[in-house]
């Protein structure tokens, strides 16, 4: 395999998946277990009991920094591969995402903020220190399109897509701090496609023909983009495809 994630010696890689009980978190843990090249694959979810087989368990709370901590000081070092599959698209009542101003509310808004943005931001924290200084190391957290400035044609979702941004400016932070403290690792976002998930079924009426991908799918697709990063595309947000999202 070219690009990143290349083994630093012949024990083989060890990989982190934050959310691995969820669609696409479940199913890049499963695809990562199955790899010749995959020496160890912990799987950190609110529900360890829901990680896939293979994979080493562990409890977190995405929105509790102490248990965050736990888990990375459970898992230990070297990672070669940490990845964030963690978000939400509405509360967790259900309610959202707003089409209007009109609509906002500052609990909504910091609940969103604390899933999207605080809580990856939080697993940064705790991991990056932990990424080998051989090989190519790879900080990936799953962001979204529409946290895309630029690309923001559309308006609306305005908690989702700003918490998304918010993502996506904080991994270019650690991007560059990374360049000082680890210059072979590489931090990135990355947009999965929209896929056949909880998050995304009240939103799936209009997606083209061919592109409501699977979690099995988006997951392959996210792993082979991996696989092809260098260190000059440290700080970037790319999607499923490997086609890079400007901000």
């Amino acid at each position: 395999m070219n690009g990143c994630m290349e083994p630093s010696d012949s024990n083989g890689l060890r990989c982190a998946v934050f959310g691995a009980s969820g669609g696409i978190g479940a199913a890049l843990a499963e695809q990562l277990c199955a790899r010749a090249d995959v020496a160890e694959v912990h799987g950190i979810a609110r529900d360890p009991a829901r990680v896939p087989s293979g994979a080493i368990p562990h409890r977190f709370d995405l929105t509790s920094e102490a248990s965050i901590a736990k888990a990375c000081a459970a898992i230990g070092e070297p990672l070669d591969l940490v990845l964030v599959a963690t978000g939400r698209l509405t509360r967790e009542s259900g309610d959202g995402p707003e089409k209007s101003w009109r609509t906002l509310d500052a609990d909504a808004m910091a609940e969103l903020y604390a899933i999207n943005a605080i809580g990856p931001a939080l697993i940064a924290k705790h991991t990056l220190p932990l990424l080998r200084k051989q090989g190519k190391p790879v900080f990936a957290a799953i962001s979204a399109k529409v946290g895309s400035i630029a690309d923001n044609r559309l308006g609306g979702w305005h908690s989702y897509r700003a918490s998304k941004a918010a993502l996506n400016m904080l991994v270019r932070n650690f991007a560059i701090e990374l360049g000082r403290t680890n210059p072979r690792a590489v931090a990135v976002t990355l947009h999965p496609g929209t896929v056949d998930t909880p998050l995304s079924q009240p939103f799936q009426r209009n997606v083209a023909e061919g592109k409501l991908f699977t979690p099995e799918i988006s997951a392959a697709k996210l792993l082979q983009v991996i696989a092809g990063l260098d260190t000059v595309d440290s700080g970037r947000l790319f999607a499923w495809d490997g086609a890079e999202i400007p901000f």
